[in-house]
C-alpha cells in the first residue's frame, strides 16, 4: 500500500516549506503567505500522468490535429454555449449565484444524455432524495443516471473507477474535500488540490467532468483564480431571481468562441430553451414614452434585442447619483461628459437612472448610442419613434463609431418588424440593408439627437 501523502506549508513569496501552518515565514518573514500543499515525492514528480511512458518531443507537423468529437447535451442552448456540444477528456466550470439554477440545469442535462452515455451526478451539498425529488419535480425520468452523495475526493474517484462514466456532474467543487490536506472544505489548498486531481483524471480517461462553482459577492467564482485557468472552459450562469429569464455566458472556451450566450426560461417544469430571446426581452405593446430605446447588441454570434430605458430627474443632492442596472456604470459617466461637451446637455444637478429590461447584462460599447438617446429623451421629455433601433459607439470627442456584425444587427430587428434604424454611418451599406428598413447613418451625436427634435 502506497504511502499517504503529506501536506506541507509552502510560501508563495519565496517557496519556503514548513511542517506546520505559521503566520510569518521562517525564511522571508513575510506576513499570511504560507498555503497548505501536498508534498510530492521526487518519484512521483518525474511521473507521467496515468503512469504512462514519458512522451518525447515531437514536431508540430507531426501531430495530427483531429477534430474532436462532440456529444450532444439534448440542449441546444447550452449547445450553441460550448461551440457545439461536450468535448471528451474537458473539464467545464460553471458558476452563478447560490439559487440560480445550475443544479436544475445539469440535472436537466444529464437526464437528456444518460439516453445514450454512462452518467454520474455526484453532489457534495444535497442527500440522493433531494436530487430524486428534484428529478420528480421537474418531471424527468432518467433511470441510467447514478446519483453519488459524498463529498469524498477519494470515494468520487473509487466510484469512477468502478462505473466508468462518460460524463461526471461535481456539485459543487468547493463541498470536495481531499483526505491529503488538513484544511477544511472550500479553502484555497482543497479547492486547487481537487480541482487539479480531476483535471488529470479528465484528461488521462477522457471522462467530461462538469465543476459547479459558488460565485463571490463581485460576482466571480469562489476560490483560487488558478481554478479557471485548470478548466477548459468557464461557464457563467446569470440572472435576475426576481426574473424568469437565464443566461448562460461562456468567457472561456478552448473548443469554440467565447461571449456565446445561451437563453433560457425558468418554469415550473424546469428551465426552457428560449430560441428567440430578442422577442421575449422587448414589450412591442406599449406605447412609446420620453426615455425608452431599442438596442440592437450582439452576444456572441447572435444578435439581441433589448430595451433601455433611462431616468434624468432633477437631484436635491450636491453629487448626483449615477445608477446603472445591466450596465457598466463607469461607461455612464463617460457618456454624460461627452453629452454635456458636445451637445449642450447639462446634467450637472441631474440624477441619471439607466436600466437594461429583462436583467440582461449589456457590456459592449456598441449601447453608448443607445444609453444616449434615452438619457436625453428623458431630460427633455420627447420620445422617440416608434419601431425605432439603435446601436454605435460613442467616441470622446463625439463620433459615432463602428461596430462589429451591423448587418445582423439590422437582419435581426427588421425580422422583428422594426422600421427604422440609427446607426453609425460607417457600418451603413445601402447594398445589404433590409428593404423594408429606413436606415439614418451618423456620423456625430449631435445628428443623433436630432431625431429627438
Amino acid at each position: 500500500m502506497p504511502a499517504r501523502p503529506r501536506s506541507v506549508f509552502s510560501c508563495t513569496a519565496c517557496g519556503a516549506q514548513t511542517p506546520k501552518w505559521v503566520g510569518q515565514c521562517p525564511e522571508c518573514e513575510a506576513w499570511n503567505t504560507l498555503v497548505e500543499t501536498v508534498q510530492i515525492s521526487s518519484a512521483a514528480r518525474h511521473q507521467p500522468l496515468g503512469g504512462a511512458s514519458r512522451p518525447g518531443v515531437q514536431h508540430l507537423t507531426a501531430v495530427q490535429a483531429t477534430v474532436p468529437v462532440r456529444i450532444r447535451s439534448g440542449l441546444g442552448e447550452l449547445d450553441r454555449v460550448l461551440g457545439g456540444g461536450l468535448v471528451a477528456g474537458s473539464v467545464i466550470l460553471l458558476g452563478g449565484e447560490p439559487g440560480i439554477g445550475k443544479s436544475t440545469l445539469l440535472l436537466q442535462t444529464l437526464a437528456a444524455l444518460s439516453q445514450d452515455a454512462a452518467t454520474l451526478y455526484a453532489t457534495g451539498e444535497e442527500s440522493a432524495q433531494q436530487i430524486a425529488l428534484r428529478a420528480k419535480r421537474l418531471g424527468l425520468s432518467a433511470p441510467a443516471l447514478k446519483l453519488l452523495a459524498d463529498n469524498s475526493l477519494q470515494n468520487l474517484l473509487a466510484s469512477v473507477a468502478d462505473n466508468r462514466p462518460d460524463i461526471v456532474v461535481v456539485d459543487s467543487i468547493q463541498t470536495l474535500f481531499t483526505e491529503q490536506l488538513q484544511s477544511a472544505p472550500g479553502s484555497v489548498a482543497q479547492v486547487r488540490e481537487t480541482a487539479g486531481q480531476l483535471v488529470r483524471f479528465a484528461k488521462d480517461s477522457g471522462c467530461v467532468v462538469i465543476l459547479v462553482g459558488h460565485v463571490t459577492r463581485e460576482g466571480t467564482i469562489a476560490g483560487p483564480r488558478v481554478l479557471e485557468h485548470m478548466v477548459d472552459t468557464v461557464l457563467y450562469f446569470e440572472g435576475d431571481k426576481s426574473s424568469s429569464f437565464r443566461l448562460v455566458r461562456a468567457v472561456k472556451n478552448r473548443f469554440g468562441a467565447v461571449n456565446e450566450v445561451g437563453v433560457f426560461a425558468m418554469t415550473e417544469r424546469g428551465l426552457r430553451e428560449v430560441n428567440n430571446p430578442s422577442a421575449m426581452f422587448l414589450d412591442r405593446d406599449r406605447e412609446t414614452s420620453p426615455g425608452r430605446v431599442t438596442m440592437a447588441t450582439q452576444e456572441g454570434s447572435r444578435p439581441l434585442l433589448v430595451e433601455v430605458q433611462a431616468l434624468v430627474d432633477h437631484s436635491p443632492l450636491a453629487n448626483p447619483r449615477r445608477l446603472t442596472v445591466g450596465l457598466e456604470q463607469s461607461r455612464l459617466a463617460m457618456l454624460l461628459a461627452v453629452l454635456h461637451r458636445h451637445a449642450g446637455c447639462v446634467l450637472n444637478d441631474q440624477d441619471v437612472f439607466v436600466n437594461v429590461v429583462g436583467g440582461v447584462r449589456v457590456l459592449e460599447p456598441a449601447a453608448d448610442l443607445a444609453i444616449a438617446l434615452a438619457v436625453v429623451s428623458s431630460l427633455r421629455d420627447r420620445p422617440l419613434p416608434g419601431g425605432l433601433v439603435v446601436f454605435g459607439e460613442i467616441g470622446l470627442a463625439g463620433e459615432v463609431r463602428p461596430v462589429q456584425r451591423g448587418l445582423d444587427r439590422l437582419r435581426e430587428a427588421a425580422k422583428l418588424g422594426f422600421v427604422r434604424a440609427l446607426i453609425p454611418a460607417a457600418n451603413h451599406s445601402p447594398k445589404h440593408c433590409p428593404d423594408a428598413m429606413e436606415v439614418t447613418p451618423v456620423k456625430r451625436i449631435t445628428e443623433a439627437l436630432s431625431e429627438l427634435a
